[in-house]
This record gives C-alpha cells, sequence and structure tokens, in this order.
C-alpha cells in the first residue's frame, strides 16, 4: 500500500543576538528546511522512477521476506532506517505521481509559515518526529508484510501542528480542520492503497510536538522543548522495540 502515504532600529545597527520568534525559535524571514526538504523529495522521486529497486530498499515493512529462500527484510529485522526513509519517497505510478503531488503542495502551503515561527530546528524535529510517528502506528497497525511509501506522516504532523498553532493564536482553524478532515476520510475510503495508520501516527505525534512548541512557557522554554521533543522519539523507540520483540519473538 502507498502512502497517500503538505529589523527595526538605525541603518547600521544590528542586534547581538537574532531576534526570537513568540515560540523560540530564532526569527527568519525564509523557509530554507521547507524548501530544501520539498527539493529533496522531489529529488528522490526521480531517482525512484530511474532505479525503482530503492523503492523495495527504503519502504516501510515490518517483517516478511520478497521470495522463500531470501533473508527477512523490515524493521524487525534491524533495518531500522525504514522508519525514515520510507518518508522520502512515494510510490510509482498514477497514485505516486498523486502522492508527491499533494504531499509537496502542502509542505509549500504550511511548511514555511510553520519553519517561521517554531525556527529551523524546530522545525526540522517537528518534520522528522511526526514522519517516524507515522511508519510506528504503521508498524503496530499494518500487516508485517505490507510496504508503505511516502511523506504524509510527516505531512498530516505538519497538519496537527498548523492547526495547535492557530488555536494558540486564536486565529480561523476552519480550513486546517477541514483539510484533516477530508484526507482522513479520503485515507479509509482508499484504504487498501492508502496507509491511514501512517497520517493518524503523523498527525497525533505532530500535534504532540506542537503543544509542547506553541505553549511552552517562557520560563525556561527551550528546555521545555527540547525535553518534550526527546520524550517522543524514547517514547516512539521504545514502541519500536516492543514491536520488534513481539514480531520476532
Amino acid at each position: 500500500a502507498e502512502c497517500g502515504r503538505a529589523a527595526g532600529g538605525a541603518a547600521g545597527r544590528r542586534p547581538a543576538r537574532q531576534a526570537r520568534r513568540g515560540f523560540g525559535g530564532r526569527a527568519s524571514s525564509s523557509a530554507t528546511v521547507a524548501w530544501t526538504l520539498l527539493g529533496l523529495n522531489v529529488l528522490l522521486y526521480l531517482v525512484e522512477l530511474v532505479h525503482q529497486g530503492i523503492a523495495l530498499d527504503w519502504a516501510m515493512l515490518g517483517y516478511a521476506r520478497f521470495s522463500p529462500f531470501s533473508p527477512m527484510q523490515g524493521v524487525a529485522a534491524g533495518q531500522w532506517y525504514r522508519l525514515v526513509t520510507s518518508a522520502f519517497l512515494p510510490g510509482t505510478g498514477t497514485l505516486g505521481i498523486m502522492d508527491i503531488a499533494f504531499n509537496m503542495w502542502a509542505l509549500w502551503v504550511v511548511g514555511p509559515g510553520l519553519e517561521q515561527m517554531f525556527g529551523r530546528a524546530r522545525f526540522v524535529a517537528l518534520y522528522l518526529v511526526s514522519a517516524v510517528g507515522g511508519s510506528v502506528l504503521f508498524y503496530y497497525l499494518a500487516p508485517q508484510n505490507e510496504l508503505a511509501l511516502g511523506a504524509s506522516g510527516a505531512i498530516f504532523g505538519l497538519f496537527g501542528a498548523w492547526f495547535i498553532v492557530s488555536r494558540r493564536l486564536h486565529v480561523d482553524s476552519r480550513g486546517i480542520v477541514a483539510l484533516i478532515v477530508l484526507n482522513l476520510a479520503l485515507s479509509f475510503i482508499f484504504r487498501s492503497t492508502i496507509a491511514w495508520q501512517d497520517h493518524i501516527g503523523g498527525l497525533i505525534v505532530g500535534g504532540l510536538i506542537a503543544l509542547a512548541y506553541a505553549y511552552a512557557p517562557r520560563k525556561n522554554r527551550t528546555a521545555i522543548q527540547v525535553t518534550a521533543t526527546v520524550a517522543v522519539i524514547v517514547i516512539l523507540a521504545v514502541a519500536v522495540v516492543i514491536r520488534n520483540g513481539q514480531l520476532t519473538g
């Protein structure tokens, strides 16, 4: 299944330290990380079109063989990198084109704003940990021999973060809610070809991280945000270890 599975002051005077956004990130008028992620996804998609075997090597997979006498493959076989690499390749064919087109449109729409509000480091953490969160829920709920590809876990994490930020800033969140509901509905309608588990996992993890980033008190804000991020990563790592034991025990 493919993952449908997104300066003030006088001239010449500069502050000694960069100004910070309300959520603790360093101020930036650009969206370098968002554009880099978008370009990387597109580049790897082009590589995949030429070398389609990379899809089998990088796809999210629990624990299975590709042929009767081949070695076991998947996260439970020690290929933990699949939790991340699967988020940087879409599927091939028509569905794959639709997958990367929607996900990169979503990244273009919500990514720059989130990066500028959270700062580059927080935005990278939000994107990557959301991607892993989607993969982990897929690891638990999907058949262990099912493959999944796509950036949707990370994109849904950005959707969840945008909703949290909207509530925190008291701005209209109906648009992002509608987008989330519509895409979750499509995930279940086409669940035979869309990894709905990845979407929900990314949404939950992205929302949790955004809660820590947006609502952390000003005092010790960075420490709280880092602690929350590390805590989520540890929880996901423990979940993977437990699932490994379930599949190999």
